[in-house]
Order: C-alpha cells, then structure tokens, then sequence
C-alpha cells in the first residue's frame, strides 16, 4: 500500500498526462516532476526580479573595507571597578581595519569616578558628566549622542560582562551579514562552566524576554543582555525615552519596528552581588513590564 499523499501525486500525473502538454517529450512520473520543478523555478526566478532594492544600510555590498566602533561606557559610582574595566576595555584587539571610539558617561557619580574618569581623558576617552543623576539610559542617551562611529555598542562598568567578546559580537556585522547584533547570556554553551545566578533574576529575565518577543516578533533568548551591537544610522532612525534600566526593552521593541537582520552571539556572564555594587532591582523589572506593554502596543 502506498501512503496517501504518494496516491494523490499519482492521480494528479494521470491527469497531467492526458493532456499531453505540448514540449513534453517524456511521459511518466519523472516528467511531470520535472515539468513541475521547472515551473516554480520560473515563479521564484520571477519574484526575486520583482522583489524591491533593500535600503542601503540592509545591504550586505556597502560594508566598507574600515569601520569604526563606538563603544559607550555608562557609570555610576563605579571607583573601585572604573580603572580595571577600562584598562580591559582598551586592550581588546578587534578585527584588522576596526577604528575605536570610547566613550564614558557618568551619571554624577557621588563617589570619585568621576575624578578616576579625568585621568584617562588623556588617553583618548571621550568623556561627559550629568549635573543630576537620570539612570542608565540617560547616560546612554547622552553616550549614542556623543558617538561619530559607523557601528555602536554599549559596556557596562562592571566586570559581568567581558569586553574580550565585543569582537565577536561585532562579526556578523562584519561579515555583511546582521544590522544589530544581541549578545546572550548563555556561558554553558561558550565555556562549558559558568557562575550560578540567583534563580529569581534568571527566571524574571527569561520571562520579561519572552514577554518582549511577542510584541517584537522576534526570537531572542535575552532582551535584557548589555551587549547590544547596533548600526548608527539605524540608531539615529529611532527615539528613545527610558532613563532608566527600561532602555533594554524600548531600544528592543523600537528598532525591532524597522525590521534589521537581527542576530545575537552567546557571550559570558558573571553576576555581582548587590554588596559589589549591582543596582538593578524589583522595581525596574516591574517598570520593563510597563515598558514592553507601552512600546509594544503603541507607537511611542
């Protein structure tokens, strides 16, 4: 007995047989495959010479042979970690032909990071003081407004996140191929070891991710990452408002709108404690709640 659909392919190429269309010189089962196969080869020959000239900074032929990366530092009293991360900072060596650009914000600091931030203005670091403390996203605010490059990113002040994975973060933009790029904390599938994190900030995470991609359409595996890796000029197309840690969602759902090739890389984490200096609390994973519903909804 045959299955079902192979009866079915049979009594259509019976049918296709009594017509006997004109140019068939073979007759059988492999011919009406083939007569088949050549029509719907026609049909997507035909769509892809219709399908309308992506926008230019979608296309994969205008990545130029250099690029430059701007790399935005936000930080709030940050004294004992400022020097240590930004030592490690620029000391990555990227891809050949990749120009740096860093950039600190500090969010009026309390502390003397902003005085530790002084010392290496001398080595380049583009720096900016807020005369009041407005949140992470204010200090990225005033970070993407400062950045000249092709190519923007952002790197917490603290040592969760490695910055000797922006390279590989930065690849498939390179390679012509993504216009933003999301890190994602996935360390067992990088390293095979990791640090364990509290469960509920995991948990918390994976749902306000899931709950973004369903507004985004996109499938990510972690909306609240610091490694986002964005195309200026898709940057500059979109408004942001959050001065807070609901920056993560806004930027997701906002430049989800222009529909980019998204792509993200698994990168390292290791969580610090709230005695080391972590600030985000409850009331910002409330707060990202309120913000996917706002930007998911409405077009803010």
């Amino acid at each position: 007995m045959y299955p079902k659909n192979v009866t079915l392919i049979q009594e259509k190429c019976k049918r296709f047989l009594k017509k006997k269309p004109p140019g068939l010189e073979k007759k059988g089962f492999s011919a009406y495959l083939n007569k088949t196969n050549e029509r719907n080869f026609d049909i997507r020959n035909a769509v892809r010479e219709h399908r309308p000239e992506p926008p230019a900074i979608f296309r994969e032929d205008i990545m130029p042979d250099t690029i430059k990366l701007s790399i935005v530092i936000p930080v709030y009293n940050e004294e004992h970690y400022i020097d240590a991360i930004l030592e490690r900072v620029c000391s990555v060596r990227f891809q050949e032909g990749v120009e740096l650009e860093y950039i600190a914000v500090d969010d009026h600091s309390t502390d003397k990071t902003w005085e530790r931030l002084q010392a290496w203005e001398a080595r380049g670091l583009k720096l900016k003081r807020h005369e009041a403390n407005g949140g992470k996203g204010a200090a990225l605010h005033t970070g993407f407004a400062m950045a000249t490059g092709d190519v923007v990113t952002v790197q917490d002040a603290d040592f969760e996140y490695n910055p000797e994975e922006l390279p590989s973060v930065l690849q498939p933009i390179l390679d012509g191929k993504a216009d933003v790029v999301f890190g994602a904390r996935t360390p067992i599938l990088r390293t095979g070891s990791q640090q364990v994190t509290p469960f509920w900030h995991a948990k918390i995470n994976e749902f306000l991710t899931h709950f973004c991609n369903m507004f985004s359409n996109l499938a990510l595996s972690d909306m609240e990452c610091c490694y986002k890796m964005v195309r200026r000029e898709l940057l500059q197309k979109i408004k942001l408002n959050e001065k807070r840690f609901g920056f993560e969602p806004e930027f997701t759902l906002k430049i989800a709108r222009l529909h980019p090739r998204v792509w993200q890389v698994p990168v390292s984490y290791a969580p610090r404690s709230y005695e080391e200096g972590k600030k985000i609390n409850w009331k910002d994973g409330v707060s990202a709640l309120r913000c996917i519903v706002q930007y998911g909804l409405f077009r803010l």
